[in-house]
């Protein structure tokens, strides 16, 4: 069953370029090194634009777990924990498949 992820995070104001720059990184990794990745997207909220939504979506349950273990994503954590404003708020879902 495929795996949906939405995370809500809050970016310090001021440090949207450094931010978007920074997972625009991490989303090329991922895309390019995790084939159980269907997609890995960044968008940015229209009403408040300090608040990005993570769309995510994986094969399966292995799939997300690799991709929490790469150095590249742990790295990416380091680097963005110094830009975000708060904790992201993750949501899980199942995937409903054709």
């Amino acid at each position: 069953m495929t795996i949906g992820v939405i995370a809500t995070i809050p970016v310090q104001e001021g440090k949207n370029a450094e931010f978007e720059a920074a997972f625009m990184e991490l989303a090329a990794q991922v895309l390019a090194n995790e084939p159980g990745c269907r997609f890995y997207a960044l968008n940015r909220s229209k009403s408040n634009p300090q608040i990005y939504k993570v769309l995510e979506s994986y094969e399966d349950q292995a799939a997300l777990e690799a991709h929490g273990q790469t150095a590249y994503f742990k790295a990416a954590n380091v680097k963005l924990g110094g830009l975000v404003a708060g904790a992201p708020e993750v949501e899980y879902m199942d995937g409903i498949d054709q």
